[in-house]
């Protein structure tokens, strides 16, 4: 489905914020096995300097829209990887949802084709060395998750200003004894999208996108010895006036729209189950 031109234009401005232009949200180091790195981040290499952010995401192993610089706190990563998570996803002061709609025939007609095409396109990747060996990089491996995200981060990058229902930006995988399950797949679009812009990717009427929001982060240096009940996309805090009491550091959105799929689900509600 290709957009407007007008709005294409517009969309891949915001793109360059979902994807790595700004440095919202530094403080979500997507490796845990850094927990216990010293806060000064080493100098760029010289092989990493010049690079795209598409391709500075793909060394750090940051999910769209996740630019990490210097702090590494395990009780960030945790509230990431639970706000993230199947069936976690509902209208908090830390998620926000796009209004639920009346399917119509239309949207079932839609979404189901829409399934049937990311089946198919994904099928390939029920061995999930081929999706490493594709282009997706595991999210936070070492942490434990209910799913985990592959994410392909040239893939959310054509997501930004396009869409392709056989282009998810992520796979979800259930982790497994011997390796990992492929389960479904997540999309993505611009933070900046309209719902209108939402619908003509997946019809509101079957599938309600999401926005993580109000997230406060202690100062840079302190994630360590912060108190994680109040910080953190699972902490109390959820205005900007309570993070400038808290001296921390205020973000209204950190992630552009998600959205979920699991294509190989039974019904309509599985699939699309949020």
């Amino acid at each position: 489905m290709k957009l407007p031109f007008g709005r294409e234009l517009t969309i891949l401005v915001s793109a360059s914020l979902l994807f790595g232009a700004t440095s919202a949200v530094r403080q979500l180091q997507a490796q845990s096995t850094l927990k216990d790195a010293p806060q000064t981040r080493p100098a760029r290499s010289e092989s990493n300097r010049g690079e795209s952010p598409i391709h500075q995401h793909q060394h750090d192993g940051t999910m769209p829209g996740m630019d990490m610089e210097d702090d590494t706190g395990s009780h960030a990563q945790a509230g990431a990887m639970q706000s993230m998570t199947h069936s976690h996803h509902m209208e908090s002061v830390h998620m926000r949802m796009t209004p639920v709609r009346s399917a119509s025939a239309e949207d079932r007609s839609r979404a189901d084709e829409i399934a049937a095409t990311l089946a198919r396109a994904i099928e390939r990747y029920t061995d999930y060395r081929v999706a490493l060996a594709d282009g997706f990089h595991i999210f936070a491996p070492n942490l434990p998750q209910a799913q985990y995200h592959f994410t392909n981060y040239w893939n959310g990058y054509l997501e930004g200003f396009t869409f392709d229902p056989s282009r998810p930006t992520s796979l979800l995988y259930r982790k497994t004894r011997d390796g990992y399950e492929l389960i479904g797949a997540m999309y993505t679009a611009p933070r900046s999208a309209s719902l209108e812009e939402l619908d003509e990717r997946i019809p509101l009427g079957v599938a309600r996108w999401h926005q993580h929001t109000n997230l406060c982060m202690p100062k840079r240096g302190q994630g360590t010895h912060a108190d994680w009940t109040r910080f953190g996309l699972i902490g109390s805090i959820s205005t900007e006036e309570e993070c400038q009491e808290a001296s921390g550091r205020f973000y209204p959105v950190i992630f552009g729209w998600m959205v979920h799929v699991y294509p190989f689900e039974s019904s309509l509600a599985k699939v699309w189950a949020q």
